[in-house]
This record gives C-alpha cells, structure tokens and sequence, in this order.
C-alpha cells in the first residue's frame, strides 16, 4: 500500500554530494546538477517527491529522488547542493532529518 501525503517514511542522517558528481550520470540515468532540488535514496522509485525536514532547524525543501545512495552507512539521504543549502546544512556536510512523502 503506498503512503500517504505529509506521512513520515525515513529518519536519520542527510548528507549532501556536489562539485566531484557534477556533470556525471546518475542512477536513474540522468546528469546530476547540484544546483537543482534532487536526491539520492536506497531504496525509493526515481522521481519520487519527499520532503526533507532539517531535525534541529525546522527548515523543509521538497526534492526528486534521481539516484542511489548514500552508501555512508547511518546516513538515510543524500542531497545535492541546492537541497542541502536550503535546510542550512552546508556547512556541517551532514543533519538530522527527517524525511515526508510529499
């Protein structure tokens, strides 16, 4: 049974990948650009939207999952740039979120 909108389907640890995976070719086939709201997860469908809720700040950005990962083991989420400026983690490389079906 798929989930519902607003329901919580992951929480842990984001970290967010940029400059290195720039240009290259993602999971789902596509080019990953850090300046746009994607994702990378385990295990969710390519194109599915989720909201990410920064644990501490409360911040939220609405991202695609487009590829596979992390592959850090703890971490539940990988952002790109865009996405990881949004919630305000730059600068720590890695939060706590939680994570929506959006």
């Amino acid at each position: 049974m798929p989930s519902e909108a607003g329901e919580e389907i992951d929480r842990g640890l984001a970290s967010w990948y940029g400059e290195k995976f720039h240009g290259r070719r993602t999971a789902s086939g596509e080019t990953f650009n850090t300046n746009e709201l994607t994702a990378a997860h385990k295990t969710l469908p390519f194109g599915t939207r989720v909201r990410v809720r920064h644990a501490t700040t409360g911040k939220e950005v609405t991202v695609r999952i487009n590829d596979r990962g992390p592959f850090t083991k703890g971490r539940v989420i990988d952002l790109s740039r865009a996405a990881a400026a949004a919630i305000g983690m730059l600068q720590t490389g890695v939060a706590p979120v939680l994570v929506f079906r959006d």
